[in-house]
């Protein structure tokens, strides 16, 4: 890999399954979802001569990291999406995946800081900090006025043990079973401290942390602060996401893959030479299937599939969780906001507000709007709505959202949003206390069907959009291994703490871990 796909030598790389350059004789394979993970897993195959049917519900590509445009009152389009995604340097298998049609991620840029803010106005920061671990945590915790020494003093060193040697997936057996709440408790870490350095992070898996599974956060933590060398900021992509895939999609169609959008899977029948999929009046015949559809998708396919499968892994699928609902209120404003604001401000302790993005900081498209109209481009997020009468709750969120900004950014208290639009959904998986055995895994009982996704097991430290690439590859390297064909690497930060010492404490006064097993959810 270059640079730009990784710079921690510590890295760690899953090899390929051995095999013949190409599958032979040719097979078709049906990828149901256009997401990251089922376009992963397109190109993976495609790339050993699989003939690769890309069917995807959306009128566009990118899943969750998709785009569309609408219109504004002037006449012109813009973009939309489902918000703000961060492109960390550790996202290894993502980045791979971009560089097949830019070997140089020309497309990606870097943020200097992502600033964390509280409702008290003290303010965290990424810049300047060391790529190196513990150095990167210690002197986060050390600068941080939420934290400090004296923070550091109060920490229950024994209890806060397993986040320095987070091995994956034994991290799961210690943890798995508590909630992300109940482990910072029993840590003992301050207050103030919990709302940036966990809060922040664990609500960016659309939960609560009373929700979270603790193992979960320490594989965050492990996989942005203890076991990566490449640093705490990130990058985004200066396109917008309604463009961002299309240079993909090229690479793809130009590897033979039909990449079908607007088209919505129905069910999948077994047959004795492979698979018919069902797609509205069409039926695709096919030797393979990856099902790289989102949670409610994928519950929805195999519940309307009957026979694919046995009855205990039917009901794993039909058990897969979702978060709560989240809101994107994305605003056209009329006046610029502060030119000093970062591109992203995430906030801890100002409900419903969790993020604030400048677009016109980054985005292209939003750049030229406001370079047109003298405006900027601003989105909020608030994660993990608590439920309650929708039509209420939205109405309620929404003014909540739009008095939070003006209370950050207090420069739009004059500002009047030219549009508006305001996004909810609730189809992100969810990852409860005592999940993780029971999810379903890439590999699955079914001769040539693989399922890929965020929201699918996989025993290696990846989360969110590269949890998503990851499983796509390896869905693909499952189908290939199965006929004999060379698969593709697979990268991740290190399966286990980096620094000897630390490991040595964990091991000596820390929990024993013991290794998940499940041979039934496990490639």
């Amino acid at each position: 890999m270059t640079s730009r796909l990784g710079r921690d030598r510590r890295r760690h790389t899953i090899a390929a399954p051995p095999g013949a350059p190409t599958v032979s004789p040719r097979r078709r394979v049906v990828v149901v979802g256009g997401g990251i993970a089922g376009l992963a897993a397109a190109t993976g195959l495609a790339e050993r001569g699989v003939a690769v049917d890309l069917v995807e519900r959306q009128p566009y590509l990118g899943g969750r990291v998709g785009g569309w445009t609408v219109a504004l009152p002037d006449g012109h389009r813009a973009g939309m999406s489902r918000g703000f995604h961060a492109f960390f340097r550790q996202y290894y298998n993502l980045r791979a995946l971009l560089a097949r049609a830019d070997p140089d991620l020309a497309v990606l840029r870097p943020v200097a800081d992502y600033p964390l803010v509280d409702a008290h106005g003290r303010l965290d920061s990424f810049r300047g900090l060391p790529r190196t671990p513990p150095w990167n945590a210690l002197a986060f915790a050390l600068r941080s006025p939420t934290f400090g020494v004296s923070g550091l003093l109060r920490v229950a060193a024994r209890e806060a043990l397993p986040l320095t040697d987070v091995r994956v997936p034994d991290v799961y057996t210690t943890l798995d079973g508590l909630d992300a709440r109940a482990f910072l408790d029993r840590v003992r870490f301050p207050a103030p401290a919990r709302h940036l350095a966990f809060d922040v992070f664990s609500r960016s898996f659309f939960a609560p942390p009373e929700r979270l599974s603790a193992a979960e956060l320490a594989v965050m933590f492990h996989l942005y602060f203890l076991g990566s060398a490449e640093g705490l900021v990130f990058d985004v992509p200066s396109r917008p996401f309604h463009t961002l895939w299309q240079p993909l999609a090229a690479y793809l169609t130009a590897h033979g893959v039909r990449v079908r959008t607007g088209l919505s899977v129905d069910r999948i029948e077994r047959t004795s030479e492979g698979f018919r999929v069902h797609a509205g009046a069409e039926t695709i015949p096919a030797d393979g299937v990856v099902l790289a559809a989102d949670v409610p998708g994928l519950r929805d396919v195999v519940a309307a599939s009957a026979g694919l499968g046995p009855p205990w892994w039917r009901e794993r699928v039909a058990n897969l969780a979702t978060a709560p609902p989240f809101c994107v209120l994305r605003a056209w404003l009329d006046r610029p906001v502060d030119r000093r604001r970062p591109a992203f401000l995430a906030t801890g302790g100002s409900p419903p507000l969790d993020n604030v993005s400048v677009l016109d900081r980054y985005d292209a498209d939003a750049a030229a709007w406001a370079a047109r109209t003298g405006g900027s481009v601003v989105e909020l997020h608030a994660y993990s709505v608590v439920a309650g009468d929708d039509a209420e709750v939205r109405r309620d969120t929404r003014a909540r959202l739009w008095r939070r900004l003006r209370e950050v950014y207090p420069e739009t208290t004059a500002a009047r949003a030219v549009a508006e639009e305001v996004l909810w959904r609730s189809d992100c998986p969810l990852f409860p206390p005592g999940s993780f055995a029971v999810r379903p895994g890439v590999g699955t009982p079914v001769p040539g069907l693989a399922l890929a996704g965020d929201g699918v097991r996989v025993d290696l430290p990846v989360a969110l959009m590269e949890r998503a690439a990851t499983t796509g590859w390896l869905a693909a390297n499952h189908l290939l291994a199965s006929w004999g064909a060379a698969g593709h690497d697979v990268v991740t930060v290190p399966v286990r703490g980096r620094n000897a010492v630390l490991r040595a404490l964990a091991a000596r006064f820390g929990p024993r871990p013991e290794k998940v097993v499940d041979e039934a959810t496990t490639v």
